[in-house]
């Protein structure tokens, strides 16, 4: 009974977190997995691609998607849109794969909403914020306005931790690796309340 059907495993927290870090760590040690890629209406970056780091699109095709109801989830980050698609996550789900998402706490919400039953969800978080802000002028990505509306977003992300599963605070990079690691393979265990249910009718078989 298990493992023969996909999981969800939610990934949040502010951007500097090292998520992507973190998922480049035990991507060999989690077995098949899909890492559902969102779709956006901000710019392509230096050294991104379309089709592996988002989906970049313009704001009338992200419309269009919403009006047919193409999203599991979407929201406005930062002025820009993003979005998960609904397809691709239900073809890795049937396909039995642990479907990773990193998404923010809204996203988290919506998932949930819809998912719930195979949902694992982590929040990631270096140990304070200055440090966060640290990483932020280190990687040197934003400007000094993004940058700032990031710190806000993550203070107040950090009010929402109780509703997640678990919280790995990302101060040591192989140590927080280890715990998420842990955690994907336990999300991949869980069982679906459908499949519950039809268990226990057949093993009260008398």
């Amino acid at each position: 009974m298990n493992n023969h059907s996909g999981a969800v495993l939610v990934l949040s927290g502010p951007s500097g977190a090292g998520k992507t870090s973190l998922i480049k760590k035990i991507a060999d040690e989690i077995g098949e997995y899909y890492f559902s890629i969102s779709t956006t209406t901000r710019p392509i970056r230096d050294g991104e691609v379309d089709g592996v780091h988002y989906h970049f699109v313009n704001e009338e095709e992200f419309k269009k998607d919403i009006a047919e109801d193409n999203f599991l989830e979407y929201a406005v980050v930062h002025g820009n849109h993003y979005g998960t698609s609904l397809k691709s996550v239900r073809e890795a789900l049937n396909a039995g794969k642990l479907v990773l998402f990193d998404i923010d706490v809204q996203g988290n919400t919506a998932v949930n909403s819809r998912l719930g039953d195979i949902t694992t969800s982590v929040f990631i978080t270096p140990p304070t914020l200055s440090k966060l802000k640290q990483r932020l002028l280190d990687r040197s990505t934003d400007t000094q306005e993004v940058m700032e509306s990031r710190l806000k977003m993550a203070k107040r992300e950090i009010q929402r931790i109780s509703e997640y599963d678990y919280m790995i605070v990302n101060e040591n990079l192989n140590e927080a690796a280890e715990v998420l690691k842990l955690i994907a393979l336990s999300a991949k265990m869980k069982i679906p309340s459908e499949d519950i249910n039809k268990f226990i009718q057949e093993w009260e078989d008398i």
